[in-house]
């Protein structure tokens, strides 16, 4: 499955060197797709009001466990089409930010991690 390649930096659509909105392709796509469901904020997609993680409801303030947190990173892995599994590892929470890696496995059997 074809995505738009984002910018890794500013992670915004970008152009290939013809000028054209640049896309990614398997595996790194899917890999993409899935660190966009990690950013996605509960309500964020408009068409579509039952994905994402509930940040703001559930976590932001709230001060929940390690293991809830890794609940709901990995049920938005799980969203990506072409990913049959995933895990959460290295869950780091400290001075107010979070970071670690989601290890997903695609429907080709492909490993790949995740890093946010």
């Amino acid at each position: 499955m074809d995505t738009l390649l984002l910018d890794t930096a500013l992670w915004d659509v970008c152009l290939d060197a013809s000028g054209n909105i640049a896309v990614a392709s398997n595996p790194y796509a899917v890999a993409q797709d899935v660190a966009s469901a990690i950013k996605l904020f509960a309500g964020e997609l408009y068409y579509d009001g039952t994905k994402g993680v509930p940040y703001f409801e559930q976590v932001l303030g709230k001060n929940p466990s390690a293991s809830f947190i890794q609940a709901k990173l990995v049920e938005a892995a799980l969203t990506v089409p072409d990913v049959v599994e995933a895990r959460c590892v290295g869950l780091k929470l400290s001075n107010r930010g979070l970071s670690g890696t989601v290890e997903i496995i695609d429907r080709t059997g492909a490993a790949q991690n995740v890093s946010f």
